[in-house]
């Protein structure tokens, strides 16, 4: 792993951690097992851990401005849609991967669990817009938990790369259009959520992100990241909502890291040492591909779960853990094999 930084791998980490705790808790004869056994625990796991997406928008878009212009500027020439396209492939290709274990998923869990929750096998009309990764704006069923995101950061990825090539000849026309969209986004878009399937209505986080490391970059880093506070809790005085606020705490803590290893002139890159690090780093960086194939496992696990006719809490927790552990081993594996 070359130029990681810890602290982004540990986010990662927590957050798709969190997500897939979430699913967790949501679906199937699992689910209703844990309900009983620790309904607080589970409660504030179906109603909170979904915040955790948060922390993945603000992250791409603060390494999205970190690698298309870092200081404000569309790196390169050209038309933007080579990044674009680029981006397409590096979503898609693990995303058409993970489906078709998705499909191969539900129709062994269909055998054996008749459920809801599982997807039925996918119409070409269904493949088609999850191909384009149009499902949501179409109003698509999804084939998969969660796969609204991998849509919605492609269509975040290319209004900023359209934004930022717009602006290319001039930084401040660049950074105005994109702070504009954020604040449009945070006081009046993400209140709305009718635009939730759209990149508008989060574009409020994944702005605050990419305001995070130009106001490090910028000469006096301290007032800028003051400002993008300020901007945070006018947005929450507006209308406050638990997302914003983890959002705008998650910016600020990655523009604080950036801003302490800046001016310490060693930043917290390169190899991660240590046995912690090294794990962090590897269960950070495989957290796309955890996203992608837990819900496959999920499926397997409830299904396992009624064909053995198992029943009560402590047969429940130990499906779950195992099927948790599975999730994350084949995340692994996924990331190495097929993402990579």
């Amino acid at each position: 792993m070359l130029n990681r930084q810890v602290h982004i791998d540990a986010l990662k980490l927590v957050a798709s951690q969190l997500i897939v705790l979430h699913h967790f808790s949501a679906y199937g004869p699992l689910s209703e097992a844990m309900i009983e056994a620790t309904p607080r625990v589970t409660a504030w796991l179906y109603e909170y851990a979904r915040m955790a997406v948060q922390v993945f928008l603000v992250l791409a878009g603060y390494l999205a401005v970190r690698s298309l212009a870092p200081d404000g500027v569309l790196r390169g020439g050209g038309t933007p849609w080579a990044r674009v396209g680029q981006r397409y492939r590096r979503l898609m290709l693990p995303f058409a991967v993970a489906l078709i274990l998705t499909v191969v998923s539900s129709l062994v869990a269909r055998h054996w669990l008749d459920a809801d929750f599982i997807p039925e096998s996918p119409t070409w009309s269904q493949i088609l817009a999850h191909a384009l990764l149009l499902h949501g704006v179409l109003g698509v069923d999804s084939l998969s938990a969660g796969v609204w995101y991998v849509a919605i950061d492609f269509q975040l990825f290319a209004l900023t790369t359209l934004l930022l090539w717009l602006g290319r000849s001039r930084v401040w026309l660049a950074r105005t259009g994109m702070l504009g969209l954020m604040l449009t986004s945070l006081l009046f878009l993400n209140r709305d959520a009718a635009w939730d399937n759209w990149a508008l209505y989060f574009f409020g986080a994944y702005g605050l992100g990419a305001a995070a490391f130009w106001a490090v970059r910028s000469d006096r880093p301290g007032l800028m990241l003051g400002l993008l506070a300020g901007a945070g809790l006018l947005a929450l005085a507006v209308d406050f909502r638990w997302r914003i606020a983890l959002a705008l705490a998650t910016a600020l803590l990655l523009g604080l890291v950036q801003w302490r290893d800046q001016s310490a002139q060693t930043p917290g890159t390169g190899n991660p040492s240590g046995c912690v690090s090294h794990w962090i780093g590897r269960l950070g960086q495989s957290s796309y591909s955890l996203f992608l194939v837990h819900f496959s496992v999920l499926m397997l696990g409830n299904a396992v779960f009624v064909r053995m006719g198992l029943a009560g809490a402590g047969p429940a927790g130990w499906v779950l853990l195992i099927s948790w552990v599975a999730s994350v081993v084949l995340a692994l594996l996924f990331e190495r094999w097929v993402e990579r």
